[in-house]
């Protein structure tokens, strides 16, 4: 992903987010959350093209068939191969119509057709149109007609479409209780955290000439907060080095690892693929900081 203006912009507003927390919030129950969010902001222009970028993976996919039957099409007519791919190059496909124009400009430059139809496969980044291009050259090198190669992989790139938006449309529930079940995880996190301890803090004795309010509790020695050091950058990195293994820093923790996978398992069961699951694990994760930060705080 390229840097452009609107990230520098986006991200700008996220470190003056910050400084405006650091002024006015330090200290308070919403400078964490108000941490979470100005990162969230600073970052969001790179998690939008991450988005966009999957969802242009799907509607190239989706228009490859099309550009295939009409390619098909023009060679049935009596075309020869590259004039079909100039002639077709005309039609509108959408997300893959500057792929299909760079195609037939290299085919008008008299590249070869197996190299330019490798770059158009490499230049659309898509795994089911390299297999594709791929299957057509080899089976076109063997000898086999090419426009029955042709047909027998639009055929073949329609099944595996309708397979997927039928396991899409099958797990859709899945995916929405997944959800659900992090949000009443999050609850039961919260009311651990926020309740159970401290009520099971309170039943302890003091231990030895210490105090167990805040620090030392009867749940067998295990820290419960750390309070953090603001007088100087070694001393506050110490003391959230220490926070980490309290049982706050434990709680939030298990919140993020719990989104991450989540977010990777409904990604496997909606599309297939673990990589379109961290769409899922960054919505959750962002999630669970920032609620589980506001909580602890108030």
């Amino acid at each position: 992903m390229k840097t452009e203006r609107r990230h520098i912009i986006t991200i700008g507003l996220g470190i003056a987010l910050l400084f405006i927390d650091l002024l006015f919030f330090f200290k308070s129950a919403w400078f964490v959350p108000l941490v979470v969010v100005a990162v969230t902001i600073g970052w969001s222009q790179y998690w939008i093209d991450f988005f966009v970028e999957l969802q242009r993976q799907k509607n190239i996919e989706i228009r490859f068939p099309d550009f295939v039957r009409y390619l098909v099409g023009a060679i049935k007519s009596g075309m020869p191969m590259s004039k079909a791919v100039t002639h077709v190059s005309k039609t509108d496909f959408g997300d893959l119509s500057p792929y299909v124009k760079k195609l037939a400009n290299q085919v008008e430059w008299s590249i070869p057709l197996h190299k330019a139809l490798m770059i158009f496969a490499y230049d659309t980044k898509n795994p089911v149109i390299k297999r594709a291009i791929a299957t057509v050259i080899e089976a076109e090198q063997a000898g086999g007609n090419i426009e029955d190669v042709l047909e027998t992989v639009t055929q073949s790139v329609i099944e595996i479409k309708k397979i997927k938006d039928r396991r899409k449309a099958s797990i859709h529930s899945q995916v929405i209780q997944s959800y659900v079940i992090f949000c009443v995880f999050l609850i039961i996190m919260i009311i651990v955290q926020n309740l159970v301890v401290p009520y099971v803090s309170g039943l302890g004795a003091p231990v030895g000439d210490q105090i167990t309010e805040g620090i030392i509790n009867p749940l067998g020695g295990i820290i419960e907060d750390i309070p953090f050091d603001y007088t100087s950058i070694p001393g506050f990195i110490s003391s959230l080095t220490t926070w980490f293994i309290s049982l706050k820093g434990i709680f939030l923790m298990i919140s993020l690892i719990q989104g991450f996978f989540t977010g990777l398992v409904i990604g496997k069961l909606a599309e297939g693929q673990i990589y379109p699951g961290l769409k899922h694990s960054i919505i959750l994760m962002t999630a669970a900081f920032f609620i589980i930060t506001l909580t602890q705080a108030l």
